[in-house]
């Protein structure tokens, strides 16, 4: 009888043995099994928190009393532990001196089966066996676990400078072997070749750039198939903008030369940075007041007027600490050369032809006119052509069959790319004898015809006015007497004549 049950009671053994090793309790009593990874100086989160079946069967007990005390046993589980954080059940809160303020917990989230531990900034002496001891009632729940550090550093340190060779290391506290390693720039893998070579977990960039700045991750693989990574951010000082900019600028303008640097060297506590331009083709240039310490970083090279044979490509050369970051800038000059010397006249053939000096062969020209003659007239002209409305023709060359008063005012020749508008040059257009502000040559006639009309009237009423003006002081002062008549004697008929006679003899 006795042997019989022997099976029975083995078997139940190992079924309480089984279900003991499995419980959440039990696991993470194993030390080893649960590690957490972070990087020196981030914020890292120890949890610690009860399943949902625990938080469900517990939740009254949780709103009552909790306590929560966390130790650590440092590198090795032989040392003796010592407290890092501990919550009694009245709530006052205790910190070791080492953790202030660094360390810290949610008590919010108690109630909530959250138990876990808060550090920010995390130091290279975090690392460590911590483990938590959680009384809630008249439960206890432990939570153990490894703390492990990988750490991603660059040599030299600080602010790098571009073309400076620079070595990026990337280690962890992991006890087992390393078998692999890999890196991500901005999340893609980088090829080891080239300016890139990867050996003893290190990865060294000859001749960084700025395109090399941003986040940089480390993956490393060990011989238990455990992988761990860290990131950096990687910040590196140089220029900003394209590699070889081209500047477009009209002859006689006043135009600036780019030199700017990614970021302010000063912020960063970098002094005695210093400028020099120089032509490629000819000697130095002068530079006024932006050799040293440029603001924010720009040492901008300023041509008051831009001349033909200013045209070509100039270096900005910038040390930094003893290294010399260089940057080519070309001067691209636009001129208008008109086929037709000196005055236009009316009516001739002109050719405007729009000039670059170092074209980079996908460039395109389009002409336009922006201002005319006729956008100082009167609004019945302004109704034969708006100044609003603008002319335009592709192409370097603008050709003008037959000159008009139409054609004159403001023509701009513009330089285009895939990149948008490149730069302009303006060029006036005067017509010989041609007046901007004056009368068309239709209305000439119609103007003159009348001031001769006005002119002509006021004549006609000046006469009228003289007639009008004899007549009143000729007339006689008694006009009823014009109509009495007097009729002559035969015997004075003769007279009458002599008298009249006479008289007329005295009048003259």
């Amino acid at each position: 009888m006795t042997l019989a049950f022997m099976p029975l009671s083995l078997a139940l053994m190992l079924l309480v043995t089984n279900a003991s090793s499995t419980s959440p309790g039990a696991a993470k009593e194993q030390r080893g099994e649960q590690r957490v990874w972070a990087k020196v100086g981030d914020l890292v989160v120890l949890p610690c928190h009860l399943s949902p079946q625990e938080l469900q069967s517990s939740w009254k007990q949780l709103y009552e009393k909790t306590a929560v005390r966390w130790e650590r046993h440092g590198e090795s589980s032989h040392k003796e532990p010592h407290m890092v954080l501990e919550v009694e059940y009245s709530g006052l809160l205790k910190t070791a001196r080492s953790m202030m303020p660094r360390a810290s917990v949610r008590e919010t989230s108690f109630r909530q089966g959250d138990f876990s531990l808060w550090i920010e900034p995390l130091l290279n002496d975090d690392a460590g066996h911590y483990e938590a001891l959680v009384r809630y009632g008249k439960e206890t729940r432990r939570c153990q676990l490894e703390l492990g550090m990988v750490t991603v550093t660059v040599n030299p340190p600080g602010l790098l400078v571009e073309t400076e060779p620079l070595l990026l290391l990337c280690n962890s506290s992991h006890p087992a072997k390393l078998v692999g390693m890999r890196w991500f720039h901005k999340g893609s893998l980088v090829p080891v070749s080239g300016r890139f070579r990867s050996r003893y977990g290190a990865l060294s960039i000859s001749r960084p750039t700025v395109s090399d700045s941003g986040p940089w991750r480390c993956e490393l693989t060990y011989s238990n198939d455990e992988k761990v990574s860290a990131t950096f951010n990687l910040q590196i000082l140089g220029f900003a903008g394209p590699a070889s900019p081209v500047v477009y600028a009209a002859v006689g303008s006043a135009t600036n030369l780019p030199c700017l640097l990614n970021r302010d060297p000063s912020a960063s506590s970098i002094l005695g940075v210093s400028a020099h331009w120089s032509r490629l083709a000819g000697g130095d240039l002068e530079i006024r007041g932006i050799s040293k310490n440029g603001s924010n970083g720009s040492f901008t090279l300023h041509l008051p007027e831009v001349g033909p044979g200013d045209a070509g490509q100039y270096c900005c050369a910038v040390s930094i600490h003893g290294t010399t970051i260089t940057r080519d800038v070309t001067l691209a000059v636009m001129t208008v050369t008109p086929s037709i010397k000196g005055p236009v006249a009316e009516g001739s053939r002109l050719l405007l032809i729009c000039s670059l000096t170092h074209p980079r062969g996908h460039e395109h020209f389009q002409w336009r006119q922006l201002s005319s003659g006729l956008s100082n007239r009167s609004s019945f002209e302004a109704t034969l052509r708006s100044p609003g409305v603008q002319r335009y023709y592709l192409g370097s060359t603008l050709e003008l069959t037959r000159v008009s008063q139409e054609d004159i005012g403001t023509w701009e020749c513009s330089v285009h790319s895939s990149e948008g508008r490149l730069g302009a040059v303006e060029y006036e257009l005067y017509i010989t004898g041609a007046q901007l502000s004056g009368p068309h040559t239709i209305l000439d006639g119609q103007v003159s015809f009348g001031l001769i009309l006005v002119l002509f009237l006021l004549l006609v009423a000046s006469i009228l006015a003289l007639v009008l003006r004899n007549q009143r002081i000729f007339s006689p002062a008694f006009p009823a007497l014009e109509r009495v008549v007097t009729a002559p004697t035969p015997g004075n008929a003769g007279k009458d004549e002599g008298q009249e006679g006479k008289s007329l003899q005295t009048e003259c």
